[in-house]
Formats: structure tokens, sequence, C-alpha cells
């Protein structure tokens, strides 16, 4: 139930922000999903519920509200706070390298650095953005990488792959929202099962990585996201395991495989001792997306 007393005292933007503000922090909430603290949260779920511009608070701040605003207002703080659900399945939108993308609990949030590497167009690592014909985005999702990828490579036919059914509805919206469906293909597939002989210019892949420990101390938003994006194996590492054995046999000749691991730099690399790992900058340092040719991957075992 919202709390009457802020139904009748709190009048204006600049009002509800700051309830918003004081509630987030009293609740203790757990920011990863968009904003890392109380006053972008508020700020984002107030300008959003009011349909305002995300991008422009200021002149807002001093306006009065109606009952029916105050209402919205105040009910999707009470879900944020109560029932810890992240901001992006309230909304059903999440932002990822300036564009938005439709959510809901039956996909992550999406939340990968490969998206501001795909802004770039992988510079240096691709010299000719044009060149890249084929392309895969394993572990799809909301299939926002995928369409990432056929906005950064003009000439790229995309396959965007996922085992979960649920996921590959979001991401077939997201897809016919961009106006992309004649691009970028879905294929329901267990990694690479259902690729048969299919060869790529590049496969992209943001795939499950959490490792155990990390996932039983999960904060309660992230139990809202669907366990299988979440978790690999003790060490967060099966999926990127069976990325590194079949991707060869995936690749053209001069492909590339860009992949996020997370925090798993140390126990990729001690894993694998041998592999020439090529760690790219994001803008959170370069030990969270790795880059492998085709020719530094290992010959796939023979079926």
């Amino acid at each position: 139930m919202s709390d009457p007393t802020a139904r009748s005292e709190l009048v204006t933007v600049r009002d509800y922000i700051r309830y918003a503000v004081s509630r987030f922090n009293a609740a203790g909430l757990f920011f990863g999903h968009g904003s890392d603290n109380a006053w972008d949260e508020a700020a984002y779920l107030t300008l959003h519920t009011l349909s305002l511009p995300l991008d422009r608070l200021e002149p807002f701040l001093d306006a009065r509200l109606l009952d029916s605003e105050r209402d919205a207002l105040l009910d999707i703080y009470q879900r944020r706070a109560e029932d810890r659900l992240p901001a992006a399945y309230l909304t059903n939108e999440a932002w990822l390298a300036g564009h938005r993308f439709y959510v809901d609990e039956r996909v992550i949030v999406p939340r990968s650095f490969i998206a501001e590497l795909l802004q770039e167009q992988l510079a240096p690592w691709v010299d000719d953005p044009w060149a890249i014909e084929t392309a895969l985005d394993l572990c799809t999702g909301s299939g926002c990488l995928a369409i990432l990828a056929a906005l950064a490579f003009p000439q790229a036919r995309v396959d965007a792959v996922d085992l979960s059914l649920e996921a590959i509805s979001v991401a077939e919206r997201n897809i016919e929202e961009y106006g992309l469906s004649e691009r970028i293909g879905i294929i329901r597939s267990d990694a690479f099962t259902n690729l048969a002989d299919k060869r790529y210019d590049l496969i992209i892949s943001n795939p499950p990585y959490v490792n155990a420990d990390s996932v039983a101390a999960l904060p309660p938003e992230y139990l809202h996201e669907p366990i299988l994006a979440l978790g690999s194996g003790k060490d967060g590492l099966d999926l990127t395991r069976i990325i590194l054995r079949e991707a060869k046999r995936h690749l053209t000749p001069n492909g590339l495989l860009v992949v996020e691991i997370g925090h798993n730099r140390e126990a990729l690399e001690a894993a694998y001792p041998t592999l020439p790992f090529t760690w790219l900058d994001t803008a959170a340092g370069d030990e969270f997306v790795f880059l492998l040719r085709a020719a530094d991957l290992p010959d796939p075992v023979p079926d």
C-alpha cells in the first residue's frame, strides 16, 4: 500500500524524486541494471512514468503533478522498493549503447561491454566493417547484441541463438521493432548444437558466466532474472569452455571470436595457458572481454 502521507504532502516532481531516493536508500536496494545509485534510478523511473524525455530533468523539477501521476509514481516506487524488481522490468525497457530494447522477466537485463565495442565496429580488429558478411550472437537473450552487430556491420547476415524459447520471443519482438527481421535470423540451439556446418566471420557471445558461489550470494534484484542466463557451473566457465572447444568449427578462416566472461579472467587464463587471449579495452577495464582469431583456437575434436 502506498504511503498516504506521501500522497497528500508531496507536490512537485522534485518532491517525488527526493521521496524515492530516501525510500530506495532506506530499503537498501541494489543498483546494477542500468544505474548505480538511488538518485539516477529515481530520476529515470520518474521521467519514464511521466512520459518525459529521459535526458531532460531540470525543466520539470518544479512541475506540479496530477493525482493520477502521483499514484503512478508512488506505485512504481513501491514495486521497486518492496518487490526489489529491477527498474528495467518495471518499465519494460533497457538502454544499451544508446539503443532502447524491450525487456521483461523472460530475459536477463541487457548489460554487456561488447555493446560499446560494437559501437566502434570492433576497430582495430575489424579492418573493414563492410567485409563482415556473417555474424553469430550466441546466447542472444533479448537480441540486443545481435541487433547492435547488424547495425555495426551493414552487410552482415546475423544469426541470434538462444536455448530459451521465452528469450527468443523477446528477441523476435526487438528484432521486428528495429526492422531487421530480414537480416537477423533466430535459431533455438543449445550453444552450437543446431548450427550444423554454418560458419561466421564474427562470433560474439555474452554467455552465462557467474560462478556458483556468486550465484548463491546474488542480491534479490538478480533473482528475478532467468537463472539460466546467469550461472555457468562451479567456476562460471562451463559454457565458455564449450565455446572455446567448438568455435573454430563455426568460424571462417579469418574469423574472430569475441566473448565476455565477467570477473573470470584469471581462472580462464589458468585453464587455457597456451591460448593467446587478446583482452579488449572497455569502460570498466581490460579484464572482461577477450578476442581470439580462428587460427588461434584449438581444432575441434572429430565427432
